[in-house]
């Protein structure tokens, strides 16, 4: 009589589903090391090498009780196929999902709702946007035109000073002058900007 352990892997799955925990077992220590070692050598975090392990091994479970698993190879190429696409799922899902750093301070809805700005707060800013613009007008000409390169357009002071043919000394003086004034035009037009 044949122990266990010599049984193939084909044979463990037809034990497994007639209701032998065993052979479950089996067949998972048996290829443990295998598909374990290929996990950990592409993600190189033991951590997540056991989680994409446990869940590979889940799907393995849950695929054989299912009965949706088919002898199309062997045994082992195609629990190594599920980690693998386990694996690709776990990344693709954390390109989608920004890191989250807390100090200390965590709020939930800073994450559930992330960076995507709502419909409103869209339409306030592009108000904020247009109210600012229109106090660019009160401006000196000089003053609006170097904010208006640095801010608009994204030019650097080196090249505002090219430009305009000042010194970027004076380039960044106009700059500092804009905002003070702008600041007082703020207040006097009583623009709400948040």
């Amino acid at each position: 009589m044949k122990t266990i352990a010599s049984l193939s892997d084909n044979d463990l799955i037809a034990r497994y589903l007639e209701g032998d925990e065993a052979a479950l077992k089996t067949l998972i220590l048996r290829h443990q090391k295998k598909v374990f070692s290929y996990i950990l050598l592409s993600v190189k975090n033991r951590e997540l090498a056991e989680d994409i392990f446990q869940d590979t091994f889940i799907k393995v479970i849950n695929t054989l009780r299912a009965g949706a698993y088919k002898e199309e190879g062997k045994f082992v190429q195609w629990v190594m196929r599920i980690a693998n696409n386990l694996k690709i799922d776990y990344y693709r899902k954390m390109q989608r999902m920004p890191a989250v750093e807390t100090n200390g301070e965590f709020d939930i809805f800073d994450f559930v709702y992330g960076n995507e700005p709502s419909i409103e707060q869209k339409m306030i800013t592009e108000q904020i946007h247009r109210d600012a613009r229109h106090l660019l007008q009160y401006l000196p000409k000089e003053q609006r035109e170097v904010l208006e390169m640095r801010i608009y357009q994204d030019i650097s002071f080196k090249d505002i000073a090219e430009l305009t043919n000042v010194s970027i000394n004076t380039a960044l003086g106009r700059m500092r002058y804009a905002l003070i004034n702008l600041r007082k035009l703020i207040q006097e037009k009583n623009v709400i900007l948040s």
